[in-house]
């Protein structure tokens, strides 16, 4: 493991996801199983934080906020915004922001919000 690798989770905000595309998925436990991947990474030394965006509105402002402290190892843009087809313009927006902000970071994908420190650890 690269001690102290800073990493970054891209996905929409609890609060604006369609639910009905996630049956017993709540807004709780979509927040619980995404920080407990995060409290899991940190607790093993990495610097993991989280940036929730909106569906476009704002996305790409409050992700090229977030990539202004610079320094990421890895980003990982969240199944919610990937798999999505609603949200496929988007990512490719993310994708050339990260390509052009954080052009140095892995980028990687989850499948859910539970295995994403596993999708860090493939790269980091």
């Amino acid at each position: 493991m690269a001690s102290r690798a800073k990493l970054l989770l891209i996905g929409l905000d609890p609060s604006v996801v369609d639910y009905s595309r996630a049956p017993g998925l709540t807004p709780e436990k979509l927040q619980k199983a995404l920080e407990s991947d995060l409290s899991k990474l940190n607790a093993e030394g990495y610097e993991a934080s989280i940036c929730f965006i909106d569906h476009g509105d704002t996305a790409e402002a409050t992700v090229a906020s977030a990539l202004a402290s610079g320094g990421y190892h890895c980003i990982l843009i969240g199944a919610g915004v990937r798999a999505d087809p609603n949200e496929f313009l988007l990512f490719e927006k993310l994708i050339n922001l990260i390509h052009s902000q954080a052009s140095s970071a892995k980028i990687c994908f989850n499948t859910g919000p539970s295995d994403s420190a596993d999708a860090f650890k493939r790269w980091v």
